[in-house]
């Protein structure tokens, strides 16, 4: 099963022609995982032909409002076509320290009858600490605080390894069916014919995937731990090297420093995101990424990656 990407927001600050404010949504399965929600975030999803009822998730990374103002639009949206369906919709939204009380606020800003279930998360680790936030059959989602002058978090999806099994090795053992092939697949070693069969010998362990998100931080340890060993790092990259010291004011990335994460976690793709909007075309700061890291790539709205 592939996971598929979709950037429905690349740029930074201000929506602009080419380039909304941020927001990605993760398809996996059968769920759906936003990633930020900043204005028009629902609109993009439209144009990109996602069914917005399929938002299970919405990852916060912080509280700034390009990253967070087209919530109230998506939970009005949600509850609107509830009316087709008995059951009310959950939406499980997870943030840093004062998502609780935000959210609160958020919801009282228009008048309007909520037809949402919301399991808010509000999420706060120790300063060097990462947490497993969500556990599920298939993946889970850790996370760990950056730095960016207010609470903001970066959020790692790593899909769960999975055992295929050798069909004719399985008939080597004489083993065609029966629960014996579930506690193999399950990784547990059975006695069979007198024989102790272990799950290596009958089958293979593919290697889940996993794809960070780093959005709003400067360059910090945090960063490089949730990344270590991604498939894919999507990560900011507002100004290129040129703008380095308003960079380190305002706690953000370059392009050049986004590239040196990539490297120094031994990354296997970058995507960079979160682009200023100075920049009219893409070159600059990609050619100041690939002048550290050469498998990157500008990132740009409805933009699919899959995997």
């Amino acid at each position: 099963m592939s996971i598929e990407i979709t950037f429905l927001g690349t740029g930074s600050m201000v929506p602009t022609k080419e380039r909304n404010v941020v927001g990605m949504f993760l398809s996996y399965k059968n769920k759906g995982l936003l990633m930020d929600c900043g204005e028009g975030t629902q609109r993009q999803m439209n144009i990109a032909g996602i069914n917005r009822n399929k938002v299970n998730y919405v990852f916060l990374s912080h509280w700034h409002g390009d990253h967070v103002s087209g919530v109230i639009g998506l939970i009005q949206t949600l509850g609107n076509q509830q009316i087709q369906n008995e059951e009310k919709p959950v939406l499980h939204i997870y943030g840093p320290k004062e998502t609780e009380e935000r959210m609160e606020h958020m919801l009282k800003t228009c008048i309007f009858e909520n037809k949402v279930i919301l399991e808010i998360h509000e999420i706060i680790p120790k300063r060097n600490e990462m947490l497993t936030i969500l556990d599920t059959e298939d993946f889970y989602i850790q996370t760990a605080l950056l730095e960016h002058g207010i609470p903001c978090l970066g959020y790692t999806f790593i899909e769960k390894d999975t055992r295929r099994m050798n069909m004719n090795k399985l008939k080597e053992y004489n083993l065609t069916h029966g629960p014996v092939i579930g506690q193999l697949q399950n990784g547990e070693t059975i006695t069979h014919n007198n024989q102790a069969i272990t799950p290596e010998m009958v089958s293979e362990l593919k290697k889940g995937l996993k794809i960070t998100f780093i959005l709003d931080t400067g360059l910090c340890e945090n960063a490089i731990a949730l990344a270590q060993d991604s498939d894919l790092l999507v990560c900011e990259a507002t100004y290129s090297s040129e703008l380095g010291e308003k960079a380190e004011n305002y706690k953000h990335m370059t392009a050049r420093d986004a590239a040196l994460l990539a490297n120094n976690a031994n990354v296997k793709r970058l995507i960079i995101t979160h682009i200023s909007q100075r920049y009219k075309t893409s070159g600059e700061v990609l050619d100041d990424a690939k002048s550290v890291y050469e498998n990157v790539e500008v990132a740009h709205d409805f933009m699919k990656v899959k995997m």
